[in-house]
């Protein structure tokens, strides 16, 4: 049975819509939040394994701006193109192709892996008002305290594709190392959050569509971070980092900030890597002063 959301009812006073759209192709499922007359749209990009689930946290607590969530390509919803290796050239050419097609102009907003997709794309040319990244990946997977955690992740995902196909997808959804790693990223003490939490890595971690498609998303979130980017990005840029985070230490977070030309550094303690589900008012908190987003009545 699945788990109630602590921000269900937040979640049930937006209009929610979902789209289909065919981008470099394949088909892109997205879920527009509020009004398309809202003054400001945000493009949200969720992180490795998961899909728009993961950002709907954030989402409830936004509800004067539009937001619009797609799935990555073989993830979720969402289907990959035959063929094609998902390297994070192919990630930033989809990005580019589906705000293009569903939302120019808007602010885009990158969760970890999404923070270094996002990134590059701004990089790459993608047009936006403002950056936004939560969590971002801050410097490369496998250097820094958790490098040898990482190297055993690499491990698991190069197993996962080697095995013969029916072994290997079995070991990549496997409940109990999806359930390891949602433990291992709860930084909270709260049960009634810690069980939400672990429901839906349980639910979403394992929507991905083949394990071709896990494994070049698992090479390009490790291969790639933010800090190879932030200099050639020219827009003002937020970014939201995690006191306790243990994929990218605050520290680094500090540091990265200061490669940007214009970027604004906002630290939320005792959180680490799930800010997104432990602590999304706080994060709603800062992107709303930082777009400028008035407080609508009665929210």
């Amino acid at each position: 049975m699945p788990v109630p959301s602590p921000y269900a009812d937040r979640l049930s006073r937006l209009t929610v819509q979902r789209h289909e759209v065919e981008v470099r192709g394949a088909r892109t499922a997205y879920w527009v939040y509020g009004s398309h007359d809202a003054e400001t749209t945000i493009l949200a990009v969720h992180g490795f394994r998961g899909d728009h689930h993961g950002l709907e946290s954030v989402i409830a607590f936004l509800p004067e701006a539009c937001v619009i969530a797609p799935d990555l390509p073989g993830f979720g919803e969402s289907t990959p193109a035959p063929g094609t290796r998902y390297d994070l050239d192919e990630y930033v050419a989809w990005l580019r192709e589906f705000a293009a097609s569903v939302a120019p102009g808007a602010v885009i907003l990158g969760h970890s892996f999404g923070s270094i997709v996002t990134s590059a794309a701004v990089a790459a040319g993608l047009e936006t008002p403002k950056l936004i990244l939560v969590n971002p990946i801050g410097a490369p997977a496998l250097e820094g305290p958790k490098g040898v955690m990482t190297r055993l992740a690499v491990l698991y995902y190069a197993l996962g594709a080697r095995l013969p196909e029916s072994l290997g997808t079995a070991l990549l959804r496997n409940r109990v190392i999806v359930r390891v790693m949602s433990i291992a990223m709860a930084k909270t003490s709260d049960p009634v959050l810690r069980r939400f939490i672990h429901d839906q890595h349980d639910t979403y971690f394992s929507l991905f569509a083949d394990r071709d498609v896990l494994r070049d998303a698992f090479v390009a979130s490790v291969s790639h971070d933010v800090s190879q980017y932030a200099a050639s990005i020219d827009v003002p840029t937020l970014l939201i980092a995690a006191q306790r985070d243990d994929i990218t230490p605050i520290e680094v977070e500090r540091e990265l900030a200061t490669r940007f030309a214009d970027a604004e550094l906002v630290e939320i303690a005792h959180v680490g890597h799930l800010i997104h589900y432990e602590t999304p008012a706080e994060a709603a908190g800062a992107i709303r002063r930082y777009l400028r987003i008035p407080v609508a009545r009665g929210r």
